[in-house]
């Protein structure tokens, strides 16, 4: 089906008009894009996302709201009503911003497919592919793969940090660890463990549609005999203890629970760390020499950094 797609420049003052307005008029959806939406990448905001710093200068100066409508025949009517009233607004005391309308055609098909052009597999780490479940690939005999599929909001893999993350986890599993993944997100380093060979694997998150997706990747890639994904946050309600922890989260959440997330890492044990903007590294680093860990090594790739360091026993 092809889609109308009518996208309005406002504030973030005018988002609630703007989109009431469009969905009253028949809207099949809308999203908005602003700026104001994306967390500081230096600071913690709850769920442990990494945010890549450039997003926010990769995003337009105005607040758009896009809506979505069919083209059927009273189409052209309902656009001159909706001009009306986006002229009407623009009228009042309200920081609405310009509200200029431009309209664009959409296919459905080709919207939703468009992106399987960029997303081909891919080494995560030495041994390990990550590709998408409509991609062939012929692996060589020592190679594991893990199947997922862009577009969701948890990562896909692609991402400096999972790779270094992975890496790391490949290079220090032997067999028969126990290893917690804090902040699992889609859940590819928890798979990842449980292919490189870990005994059992917690995944968690205090987000639960991340849970919900990493619960989905972990049935797919077969891997849900050892992997168990769990909704909550590791410090508060989870009583575990492992040989290897991973977090792949961000700067200020590693330097908070360095020294508490101790507890929950068996004497010897190990962790690895990343999501950090390497201009933090530093700040990281003193933060787990001071929780008595000691660094075995930092791993620089881009504008990111990730450590392994082992309980200072």
């Amino acid at each position: 089906m092809d889609w109308i797609e009518l996208v309005v420049h406002t504030t973030t003052e005018g988002t609630d008009e703007v989109s009431s307005l469009l969905m009253e008029s028949g809207a099949s959806g809308t999203m908005i894009e602003d700026r104001a939406d994306i967390p500081d990448p230096a600071k913690p905001h709850g769920i442990w996302e990494i945010i890549d710093p450039k997003l926010p200068e990769s995003m337009p100066e105005d607040v758009l709201v896009h809506a979505w409508f069919e083209p059927d025949e009273a189409f052209p009517g309902l656009l001159e009503k909706i001009k009306s009233a986006l002229s009407l607004l623009s009228s009042g005391e309200n920081n609405l911003g310009s509200l200029q309308l431009e309209t664009r055609s959409v296919n459905d098909e080709a919207w939703k497919d468009v992106w399987k052009k960029y997303y081909k597999p891919f080494y995560a780490s030495r041994h390990l592919v990550i590709k998408p479940t409509w991609e062939d690939f012929t692996p060589d005999p020592d190679d594991k793969i893990i199947e997922i599929d862009p577009g969701m909001a948890f990562g896909s893999g692609t991402h400096e940090t999972t790779s270094m993350c992975l890496s790391l986890l490949e290079e220090v599993i032997t067999g028969s660890e126990y290893v917690i993944d804090v902040g699992t997100g889609s859940g590819i380093l928890a798979i990842g463990a449980a292919l490189f060979g870990a005994k059992k694997i917690l995944a968690i998150d205090i987000d639960p549609d991340a849970v919900r997706v990493a619960i989905e990747n972990v049935k797919h890639n077969k891997v849900d005999n050892t992997v168990s994904v769990q909704q909550g946050n590791l410090l508060d309600h989870v009583d575990a203890v492992c040989d290897i922890c991973v977090a792949n989260i961000i700067s200020d959440v590693i330097i908070s629970f360095a020294a508490p997330l101790k507890e929950h890492i068996r004497p010897g044990g190990l962790f690895i760390c990343s999501g950090i903007v390497s201009s933090r590294a530093d700040e990281v680093r003193q933060a787990l020499e001071d929780a008595q860990y000691r660094i075995l090594r930092r791993v620089d790739k881009g504008e990111w950094t990730a450590f392994l360091a082992g309980r200072n026993d």
